[in-house]
């Protein structure tokens, strides 16, 4: 039986993960280990203080942080208060948590003292905002730290809650349009968790090392991971080499990370150089991988990558290329494969009359089941489209093999038409990633007078290689046709990125597009 259909709850989950195993080592960060009982304990204490300062079910707490320890807690206390958390991305600006804050009237903020001067400047613009309080000793706002430790030590209980209750309102990356707040209720929370712990391999005493920031998707291993006794290693950003030497030095078994993450493991981290014998899992997802690169991680790193594909909209993943799929010399076109469905989701790649496509035929991802969102946070239009027929359409074009197995092929909003013909970046993007010296790549459409769009290709190079754009041009000519060929290739030293580490294709596609009418689309 599912636990998203039964009257089990996320704060039930939440309360047995941190009351199970109290001796053990829960958070490390830094110098500072934790365990189970001191997160139990501080957790009790962050949720009397809110409650002294009005936070109540119905309320709505950000938070501006680094990942911490504290910050995860104070997440987690907001949710057993019955009030809503929301993360305010470091790398986004304040007008854009400006919007966060004024569309979910968030009443606490909760900021790292390295962000206090962005989170003072926000609350004297964000009307709502009522309290902002710093994780730690900063001079110009409340310490949450210390204002909570007069608290008396209580213990963790349930709350009981529905399953369409939102916990947390997560805002989409804003990539092909403006950044929506995604209702993400209990029972999708519910089933992320199952899903980790029962469907994705979770190692059997896990540590988790943490990067992606916590504020988002990162935070979302942390509850399974704990629910297993296992324990969480925070670092405060990504560096290669200190990913890989923090594998080494804290036996980490599994970690997420995007793939623009990986590439930089591979381009800059030397991880033939590091013990990384303890690397069980290594979980990727949040925006295509090629299929080349990946290749070449399997070589460098060993059978240890499973994909799991989701989005904003749907937290528990809705596909996943399990570990033993990945397989380069056996059957090397799965590397370019979202999977299959996890158990108690529903997948169909979907055509314009709603039924479901034949095999490789191009449709759009759709998916049904307890791990979708509610809806977008105070837009009942866009929220009617994307649960039509309560499906949730993911915005993914996709194809499906004769044994179930999806491929993405481009964004719905990002496919290229030129001269009449239907361009999929992602099939341009796999042939040029396969070229030993590129390190990334991102194919866009750009306005051309004669094609409506032409194909434009922006590559990195990797460290000490030359790109030679009639080579690549050439590359794809030869494979994928003339009308599928870059016109032009410009050859970048970075790629744009969103907050979450996404190559950021609207980004890349603005400037040439800036003095248009309108986009394509």
């Amino acid at each position: 039986m599912s636990l998203a259909t039964s009257d089990v709850n996320y704060t039930d989950l939440l309360v047995q993960a941190l009351t199970r195993y109290p001796g053990r080592e829960a958070f490390v960060d830094g110098d500072r280990r934790l365990s189970y009982a001191q997160t139990a304990a501080r957790i009790s204490q962050f949720m009397q203080l809110f409650h002294a300062r009005g936070l109540r079910p119905g309320a709505t707490l950000a938070i501006l942080t680094v990942n911490v320890p504290e910050a995860w807690m104070a997440q987690m206390a907001a949710c057993l208060l019955g009030a809503t958390f929301t993360g305010l991305h470091p790398l986004g600006s304040v007008d854009d948590h400006l919007h966060i804050c004024d569309e979910l009237a968030v009443d606490m903020l909760v900021v790292h003292p390295v962000y206090l001067e962005r989170g003072l400047a926000l609350g004297q613009r964000a009307a709502s905002v009522r309290h902002i309080l710093a994780l730690g000793p900063s001079g110009d706002a409340e310490d949450l730290l210390a204002l909570a430790d007069p608290f008396p030590v209580r213990r963790l209980e349930r709350r009981a809650c529905g399953r369409e209750d939102v916990h947390w309102v997560a805002y989409t990356g804003g990539t092909t349009g403006r950044s929506k707040g995604v209702e993400i209720p209990d029972r999708a929370l519910v089933h992320q968790v199952q899903t980790v712990t029962t469907s994705l391999g979770l190692p059997e005493n896990p540590r988790f090392l943490a990067v992606a920031p916590i504020s988002h998707a990162g935070v979302l291993p942390i509850v399974p991971t704990l629910f297993r006794g296992g324990t969480v290693v925070f670092q405060r950003g990504f560096d290669p080499a200190k990913w890989l030497a923090c594998v080494e030095a804290e036996r980490i078994n599994w970690s997420f990370i995007v793939p623009t993450m990986l590439y930089s493991l591979l381009d800059h981290g030397r991880p033939e150089d590091h013990d990384l014998s303890s690397l069980e899992t290594i979980m990727y997802g949040s925006s295509p991988m090629s299929a080349a690169r990946l290749a070449e991680a399997h070589e460098a790193m060993g059978p240890v990558f499973l994909q799991a594909y989701g989005q904003s909209e749907c937290v528990s993943f809705a596909t996943t290329l399990r570990k033993d799929e990945h397989d380069p010399l056996g059957n090397p076109q799965l590397l370019r494969s979202c999977g299959r469905p996890v158990l108690g989701m529903r997948v169909e790649v979907l055509g314009e009359d709603g039924r479901p496509v034949a095999a490789g035929e191009v449709g759009e991802i759709c998916v049904r089941g307890p791990g979708i969102m509610k809806g977008y946070h105070r837009m009942p239009e866009e929220t009617a489209q994307a649960l039509k027929d309560g499906w949730l359409h993911s915005g993914d074009l996709a194809t499906v093999d004769a044994d179930g197995f999806v491929y993405i092929v481009d964004r719905k909003k990002e496919m290229i038409i030129t001269g009449g013909f239907n361009v999929y970046s992602r099939e341009i993007e796999d042939v040029i990633a396969e070229l030993p010296e590129i390190s990334a790549v991102a194919v866009i459409g750009v306005p051309d007078d004669k094609w409506g769009e032409a194909v434009k290709a922006v590559v990195v190079a990797r460290p000490g290689e030359q790109v030679d754009p009639a080579r690549l041009i050439e590359l794809v000519r030869a494979r994928k046709g003339a009308h599928q060929a870059p016109k032009t290739v410009d050859i970048v030293d970075r790629m744009p990125l969103t907050a979450v580490g996404k190559i950021d294709k609207k980004a890349l596609r603005g400037r040439f597009w800036a003095d248009q009418e309108r986009m394509v689309h």
